[in-house]
């Protein structure tokens, strides 16, 4: 409890009194406190008052932005040890993540603050002397963002530092799951100089309700989520009315590719950090694993050796690696994809014991065929379907072979299959020999049924911005 009772980081917003919303620790059940929940009118306001404030941040000259930002990223690292505890408390994930994840989420503040500096337009040659013309780039306006459970600092701030550099207004719904390091991490940035109006959390009486406001309110402009691709044709859909505009990193169903001439030892090590981070509660995590023929039992083998090394538990034990899935439903859906994947032909490479709580064994599969529900759906967990391949070309289908096209990873010592595999897989990040591929210089996003839009990289500003051209004629 001592993150949150740290009334430098959670301030007034987190109460010990029952009323609001209550927060749980997924790996204990504890209650962890209350935050407070919005009526539709009391969300209404704030996006009015963002709407008004949102004129004067505008103003201010992108060094300006930049410096407030740059204390915001300050601000983070100095506290970051409470708020991975409080990351760990509220999502369960180990602290050695939660700290990667502070520090993967304060990268993108200082990115863009740089950033805010660079919104650079540009001079066009005219087609007459008498005319000169150029672009400039400016603010949407009013920005929102609906962000996930799995990385409840990470999601916010590579959706709010590019905004606010941009010089919108910006409001963020985090999930009613872990809404406890939204208000901390908006402490911070109080702290650092962003005024009140400028950036707001806020947590409504349904998720429904408040992705309804987000998407029909006529001051909003820009809409941001991260979520499943369900959740995403439904906002996508609501957008439409009002030609809302969108970015939407949706769901994935990643291949993890290995090749018959990559370093087995390698892929695993790729396998284990790409599957299991996080419990597998991750949407460009490996999903289903594709080994050429020749060295299947060679790959299971070895996999299998290093995942009984990984220790399942409370994220704040020294030494675990895998902590709790985050609800008890989201335990049941994974035991039944399991279930019916052994029930149309697969096995299980080791027998596990069955886990109290909201705990699973990290559970590996051989034997996966292509045409297997398990191979269709995102399992979002600590479960890895093994399928063998027998040359490139089958590979390559089978890989393709989704709505999905999130990211892919692959493992070869070729390179000419490298630029041949890469260029054919249909997916908007290829970790090719590396499975942590994600970077706030890199641009993140989706083909496909996983979204629109990019995050990070200088392209993630681009995304709060409007282009304006301006044409100056009798000169």
């Amino acid at each position: 409890m001592h993150a949150i009772n740290n009334k430098s980081l959670v301030s007034f917003m987190v109460s010990d009194r029952e009323e609001g919303l209550a927060v749980y620790n997924p790996a204990t059940q504890e209650l962890l406190g209350y935050v407070p929940v919005s009526t539709e009118q009391e969300i209404s306001d704030k996006v009015s008052r963002a709407h008004s404030a949102q004129k004067d941040w505008s103003k201010l000259a992108g060094k300006q932005r930049s410096e407030i930002l740059q204390r915001w990223f300050q601000l983070i690292i100095e506290y970051q040890n409470d708020l991975a505890h409080l990351l760990t408390l509220e999502q369960g994930k180990p602290l050695a993540e939660s700290k990667a994840e502070v520090f993967y989420g304060a990268s993108f503040i200082e990115w863009f603050a740089e950033e805010a500096k660079r919104s650079y337009g540009e001079t066009i040659p005219a087609p007459t002397p008498s005319k000169r013309m150029l672009t400039i780039k400016q603010p949407v306006g009013v920005a929102c963002a609906i962000t996930p459970w799995n990385f409840p600092i990470a999601m916010i701030t590579r959706k709010a530092a590019p905004a606010l550099a941009a010089g919108c207004s910006f409001i963020v719904k985090p999930s009613e799951l872990t809404p406890l390091s939204a208000f901390a991490i908006a402490e911070l940035a109080y702290q650092a100089g962003v005024p009140q109006d400028i950036l707001q959390v806020v947590v409504g009486n349904s998720a429904e309700e408040v992705g309804r406001i987000f998407t029909s309110h006529p001051l909003i402009r820009k809409l941001s989520f991260t979520g499943s691709t369900r959740v995403g044709r439904i906002l996508m859909r609501q957008s439409a009315e009002g030609i809302k505009r969108t970015s939407l990193e949706l769901g994935g169903n990643a291949p993890f590719i290995v090749f018959d001439d990559a370093d087995i030892d390698a892929a695993v090590e790729g396998a284990i950090a790409s599957k299991f981070r996080n419990a597998g509660q991750t949407c460009i995590c490996a999903n289903r694993f594709y080994v050429h023929s020749k060295v299947y039992d060679e790959f299971i083998a070895k996999f299998d050796t290093a995942v009984n090394q990984l220790k399942l538990g409370n994220g704040l034990e020294e030494g675990v690696n895998i902590g709790p899935l985050i609800t008890p439903q989201a335990k049941q859906n994974i035991e039944a994809l399991i279930e019916s994947a052994l029930k149309q032909g697969a096995k299980k490479v080791s027998t596990q014991k069955p886990q109290k709580g909201q705990f699973l064994l990290p559970v590996i599969l051989r034997d996966v065929t292509q045409s297997m529900d398990i191979v269709s759906q995102e399992i979002f967990g600590p479960v890895a379907p093994v399928i063998a391949f027998e040359n490139e070309q089958q590979l390559i289908g089978m890989a393709n072979d989704t709505i999905h096209g999130l990211a892919a990873y692959f493992f070869t010592n070729n390179i000419s299959r490298v630029w041949k595999v890469a260029e054919a897989l249909e997916y908007g990040m290829v970790g090719i020999n590396d499975s942590m591929i994600s970077s706030e210089v890199a641009p993140f996003g989706g083909i496909k049924q996983s979204g629109i839009g990019r995050e990070g990289a200088r392209q993630g500003m681009d995304e709060y911005m409007d282009i304006k051209y301006l044409c100056f004629g009798g000169l």
